[in-house]
């Protein structure tokens, strides 16, 4: 019995696993094959890719048939060969024998790595040995992929508000109204950051009623025309009970964000959204919400980026995010089903299914946007200025501070 020639077959990339790649960058590494013996070899290639894969599987009418969702994009793919095929065997003495190898990813940019239930978006390097009369040896390493998203652009600096209102009816009967004003500083934030809230809750009606704030992680698969979204709250904020008659102010409460992963909104069959939620739970009638939407970033806010914003860490690679695992809190966020109200629950299933074009799929992707405020109630504070805009009157006489 003849025994395993090859005592070590292994594939290293230069960069730590920790670290990520962007668009344009250099991938590189080497392959190290040991062997104990002279050995026989036909090729061995090496294959770099990229794929954003969609797929799921469903049962309709609980009956036999089972339809298949696929949908597949391909951003890259880079091929070596490190040992060529010259129409012979080429014959490798007994040894270490090391590889390098080097590829530039495509310039443009390249879209965060993510791993989901219905989808993943994965990077690679993987390398194939072929030898006479042996099974194929097969190496894969995957490497991150992250897409820059500065937070410092005017869009993502923009404020967010919105206002709601609601009859809080039950059996026909009015109770009065509900009204929630929201506001946030701007719309682009990086994990790890605290969003002050500012809101105002007015309740009208003659039942108290409980203010609450969530941040909502959305993430959307499209495959043959349809789609398929998976909901889950990753922050949780609650407020002060609001009696019958009253109005609650938020002068800022802190809501934040955990270690969660970026944003994805450039990929057409896999995104993920993040929404804030300003809720309020009314006694014997449905949950009336405020969305704001949100965008985490991977580049934070500079430190003199905007007059009203908080300065963030630097953006660090946590592979964790990358299955979208939330860490444990001590106090564990609520259902999805607890913060979307009976009517958006319903609109998001009688939307599920769209045009069968699967080149347009506009009507999938937009979201509504809330409504500009026009006037809010909170404004944010005056700009510094050393000049007096309101000085007195030179014939005016000083009044002593004492008096």
């Amino acid at each position: 019995m003849m025994l395993n020639p090859i005592e070590s077959f292994t594939l290293e990339l230069d960069r730590p696993d920790d670290v990520a790649f962007t668009g344009g960058e250099v991938v590189s590494g080497h392959v190290v094959l040991e062997l104990c013996r002279n050995t026989r070899v036909h090729t061995m290639t090496l294959l770099g890719r990229g794929v954003a894969t969609a797929h799921w599987v469903e049962n309709i009418c609980m009956n036999s048939v089972y339809y298949d969702y696929t949908s597949k994009i391909s951003y890259f793919k880079k091929r070596q060969h490190l040992i060529r095929d010259n129409g012979d065997v080429t014959v490798l003495p007994a040894g270490r024998h090391e590889y390098p190898f080097s590829f530039q990813l495509p310039e443009e940019t390249l879209v965060t790595s993510f791993e989901g239930k219905h989808g993943s978006i994965r990077y690679w390097v993987k390398v194939k040995l072929h030898r006479p009369w042996a099974s194929v040896k097969k190496l894969k390493k995957e490497f991150t992929v992250i897409e820059p998203i500065d937070i410092n652009t005017p869009a993502f600096l923009a404020p967010q508000a919105g206002t709601r209102d609601k009859m809080a009816r039950a059996w026909y009967r009015n109770f009065g109204q509900v009204s929630v004003t929201a506001k946030i500083d701007r719309k682009g934030y990086t994990p790890g950051e605290v969003i002050p809230v500012f809101a105002e809750f007015d309740n009208s009606t003659s039942r108290s009623i409980v203010p609450k704030a969530y941040i909502t992680q959305t993430q959307t698969f499209i495959a043959r025309g349809t789609m398929k979204q998976k909901h889950s709250v990753v922050a949780t904020l609650s407020g002060d009970i609001v009696g019958a008659k009253c109005r609650e102010t938020w002068h800022g409460r802190a809501i934040k964000i955990p270690p969660v992963g970026p944003s994805i909104l450039q990929c057409r069959i896999i995104k993920v959204e993040y929404m804030l939620k300003v809720c309020v739970d009314v006694p014997g009638t449905s949950k009336l919400c405020l969305e704001l939407p949100l965008v985490m970033g991977t580049i934070p806010l500079h430190p003199f980026g905007s007059r009203t914003s908080s300065v963030s860490s630097q953006y660090s690679v946590n592979l964790e995010w990358l299955r979208m695992a939330i860490p444990e809190q001590p106090e564990p966020p609520p259902d999805y089903s607890s913060v979307v109200t009976e009517e958006e629950a319903e609109q998001c299933n009688n939307n599920t299914v769209v045009s069968e074009r699967a080149d347009d799929l506009s009507g999938i992707l937009e979201r509504p946007l809330m409504a500009f405020v026009q006037e809010f109630r909170f404004r944010p504070p005056p700009v510094y200025c050393e000049i007096d805009p309101n000085p007195q009157p030179i014939n005016m006489r000083r009044r002593c501070m004492t008096c």
